[in-house]
């Protein structure tokens, strides 16, 4: 491959390119409820949050459980479903709580306190 000679200099270049690919606004993630009231997060540290804990298959199969659910799953119950240890889970729930995807409740069972997970939201918008 032939490279091309320009005239301009590179700042001049890295200037062009950037007028090109302006960013029109902030990246932002919108989340909507069950009733469409609408979440919007801007903050990049929890958008970060939120992508990666989206990143892992498992996590997405979990996502998908639960929304399948009415009442919400404990952990016990998604991992019968999917084949994993209790313990796998447990700490794959524990990302999606930190990206706050999901929320818990408690309630007793037959052996203690179960911990429910259930979708804080119905539908996930990312906006450029």
């Amino acid at each position: 491959m032939e490279m091309s000679r320009t005239n301009l200099s590179s700042s001049e270049l890295i200037n062009s390119d950037l007028k090109k690919s302006e960013i029109h606004g902030p990246l932002e993630l919108e989340l909507f409820d069950k009733n469409h009231n609408v979440n919007v997060i801007s903050s990049d540290k929890q958008i970060e949050k939120v992508v990666k804990a989206l990143s892992s298959e498992t996590r997405r199969q979990i996502l998908n459980r639960i929304q399948s659910s009415n009442e919400g799953l404990d952990v016990s119950d998604i991992a019968s479903i999917l084949g994993m240890t209790e313990a796998n889970i447990s700490a794959q729930v524990k990302k999606l709580q930190e990206a706050d995807l999901i929320y818990c409740e408690y309630c007793s069972g037959q052996h203690g306190v179960r911990k429910i997970s259930k979708l804080k939201f119905e539908k996930l918008v990312l906006k450029f």
